[in-house]
């Protein structure tokens, strides 16, 4: 007999966006393996009695940390305890929830995965951009900016997306977005696209600038910017001028 993983998305930011039933699990959780990205507040949620152990991923380690988290979640499951794998944002949108699904179904540890509100439509709202419209958007995707290091060539193909979708949400691609811009121009996407940088999206610090596909690299690095951002390419951009309320 074994314990049970939880796999939970503990929202953008904003502790007050966590789902009632993530909160219901880290009431009853033994343990609690957190990200970095998790609030305090959300942690101050968590009884003090429960062990809570931090397995978020350090700067340019992008496999020994899940390698190890994903011996924690068996290692305690499978000492019969009940443990909450703890992630900001929602735990399958670019947060390797599917990875962690696999490696405990192949360990015979049952889990079971907790929706939550993923970083790029928290932010978008909270900045007042509403990612589709019935006047400028019918159609959004959600883009890695930041590809797995293992593979051996990019997945994501920047100039077909550049005239296919209306809106693109672009998630850790803030290193990269000079590149990016200039394969979506390459593609056939209007020099003026307007493009919206947001920082720390949906907590007290959040941030927004904004640019165009050929102006925002610049506007990026005079308004030092740094992560975690989420990068909102299109029409919907400039519709934060009018409904923006944060």
């Amino acid at each position: 007999m074994t314990g049970k993983v939880y796999l939970v998305g503990a929202g953008p930011g904003d502790s007050k966006l966590i789902t009632l039933r993530a909160v219901e699990l880290l009431q009853k959780a033994d343990v609690v393996l957190y990200d970095r990205l998790v609030s305090k507040k959300i942690i101050s949620m968590i009884p003090k009695s429960t062990e809570k152990v931090y397995v978020g991923r350090a700067v340019g380690d992008d496999t020994t940390h899940q390698n190890t988290t994903n011996d924690l979640m068996v290692k305690y499951a499978k000492s019969k305890k009940n443990v909450v794998r703890l992630k900001g944002g929602d735990p399958i949108i670019f947060g390797r929830g599917g990875e962690e699904a696999e490696f405990l179904k192949e360990n015979k540890v049952k889990y079971e995965i907790v929706p939550g509100i993923t970083s790029g439509i928290g932010s978008a709202t909270y900045a007042g951009i509403p990612l589709t419209h019935r006047k400028h958007a019918s159609s959004v995707v959600f883009v890695t900016g930041h590809e797995d290091p293992e593979k051996k060539k990019e997945i994501v193909k920047w100039k077909r997306l550049a005239k296919s979708v209306d809106t693109i949400v672009i998630m850790m691609g803030l290193s990269r977005i000079d590149v990016i811009c200039k394969q979506l121009v390459s593609g056939g996407i209007s020099k003026n696209t307007p493009v919206a940088v947001i920082q720390n999206g949906t907590t007290p610090k959040q941030k927004m600038i904004k640019g165009t596909v050929t102006t925002i690299a610049k506007k990026i690095k005079e308004n030092k910017i740094t992560p975690p951002t989420n990068i909102i390419i299109g029409k919907v951009v400039d519709l934060s001028d009018t409904i923006g309320w944060k």
